[in-house]
């Protein structure tokens, strides 16, 4: 599983970008991190990476944003206010991962899925990311791809 370390928030931002760059239409991510970990950096870096110009907010109220001016539309997904995966459904928020023509980024996505990478329609990837903080600006990622 690849592991990142980052510094600040414009490395973690630089990681996203660089997802952004090699996004393909069909990729989920879902991100597990502590409120603060960085979870939305990572979703600007994206959003920058598939060139999209837009201001990057975490939609913690609305719970999705979605961002069709880059190469490939953007979906982010914000389960915060969310405990269970009966609530997501409820809230309509399936429909979203199984569009193959955007990226879709979740995040909280264990108050959805749990542990268990959702079952995608082909040809998507799914990307496991968990943030653990390691101190006020400094952060592991790891990461793991599995494709549908």
């Amino acid at each position: 599983m690849p592991e990142v370390a980052t510094h600040n928030p414009e490395e973690t931002t630089a990681l996203g970008r660089s997802w952004g760059q090699s996004a393909e239409p069909g990729l989920v991510v879902g991100m597990t991190g502590k409120l603060g970990a960085g979870k939305t950096q990572i979703v600007k870096g994206m959003a920058q990476g598939l060139g999209i110009k837009d201001r990057v907010l975490s939609p913690t109220f609305s719970l999705v944003h979605q961002y069709t001016s880059g190469r490939i539309p953007l979906v982010h997904i914000d389960l915060y206010r969310l405990d269970t995966p009966s609530q997501v459904i409820g809230a309509g928020l399936e429909q979203f991962i199984y569009d193959p023509t955007t990226v879709v980024v979740i995040e909280w996505v264990e108050r959805w899925f749990g542990n268990e990478p959702p079952a995608l329609v082909p040809p998507g990837v799914y990307r496991a990311v968990r943030i653990e903080t390691l101190g006020e600006t400094s952060r592991r990622i790891t990461y793991d791809d599995t494709r549908a």
